[in-house]
């Protein structure tokens, strides 16, 4: 493959979404550790079944929304490999049944090694949970009924960079269940949601002329900004919550990157020009890996 492929391929991969997608992983990681349970084999299987789940939706979501038209020389946002015509349909296919069979077999380790003293029915569920995540992926725009299509993708977000991230990750490690950790991963997912919010307001226009019903579609451009306001405040409430709860002063060093996010909400509630939400998808997105960072080595201090 000559460089200039495999730039194709990395851009099609998106890169910058993958830290967002680690930051329940970390999140979970780092409450394990709080608790007294680590485990290396663990945590690296857990790192590389989530980026390749987020890769999966990704290739999915550039491939839909490609075919659907959606993605278009009206798009707001950057420039997709199969709208650009980069990469074929069918090539981009044949990376999301690769990517999906790797992640299949990445997530089957973790099950393996994590699940050791757990009960059977907890190793299927987990096993049953992998093959949803891959078809979430997939299907976010993908298919004749891509819940992308139909304002779920926030709801979707919510449940799996919050609830099957972070809540996910912990009992391979206790193999116990502490609720609350729920705060934590209700808190995450907010954050993400809202990281799916700004992507939807900016491209909220040529969505809706290609009949992609998102929620930023469905409320206007008011309601999407008030709308965001609740998301990114419930999520620095829940975060704070949380990490009060564990005990350990250092972990609050998770609740820095929230004094961004204050300022944040300021600039985008005087955003007009669509473009400008962009900047700020990427600002949002890096601080809440960032919490969840800062949140880990607050721990290891600790």
């Amino acid at each position: 493959m000559s460089k200039s492929n495999l730039n194709i391929w990395i851009e099609a991969a998106r890169p910058r979404t993958l830290p967002l997608s680690l930051s329940g992983i970390v999140l979970g990681s780092g409450f394990a550790y709080s608790q007294g349970f680590w485990s290396w084999p663990i945590f690296v299987l857990a790192i590389l079944t989530t980026v390749l789940f987020q890769i999966i939706s990704n290739f999915a979501n550039d491939l839909g929304d490609g075919i659907k038209g959606t993605d278009n020389k009206q798009r707001v946002g950057p420039a997709r490999s199969v709208q650009s015509g980069n990469i074929e349909p069918l090539q981009m296919k044949k990376a999301i049944i690769i990517t999906s069979i790797l992640s299949l077999f990445s997530a089957t380790a973790l099950i393996f090694i994590g699940s050791k003293d757990l009960s059977s029915s907890v190793i299927y569920f987990y096993l049953v949970l992998a093959v949803l995540c891959i078809i979430a992926a997939i299907t976010y725009t993908m298919g004749k009924r891509a819940y992308g299509y139909y304002g779920l993708g926030d709801l979707m977000v919510l449940l799996f960079f919050g609830g099957v991230s972070v809540l996910g990750v912990y009992p391979f490690y206790s193999k116990t269940f502490d609720n609350s950790l729920i705060f934590g991963a209700i808190g995450l997912g907010l954050m993400s949601t809202a990281v799916l919010n700004l992507n939807n307001m900016r491209d909220r226009v040529n969505d809706a002329k290609c009949n992609k019903r998102t929620l930023a579609v469905m409320m206007g451009p008011n309601l999407s900004k008030v709308y965001h306001f609740f998301l990114i405040a419930g999520g620095i409430g829940f975060l704070t919550y949380f990490i009060s709860s564990t005990g350990k002063e250092m972990a609050g060093l998770g609740l820095l990157p929230s004094l961004y996010l204050i300022y944040h909400l300021r600039q985008v509630m005087q955003i007009k020009d669509a473009k400008l939400y962009d900047p700020e998808l990427m600002k949002v997105a890096l601080s809440t890996f960032l919490s969840a960072l800062l949140f880990f080595i607050g721990i290891l201090i600790s």
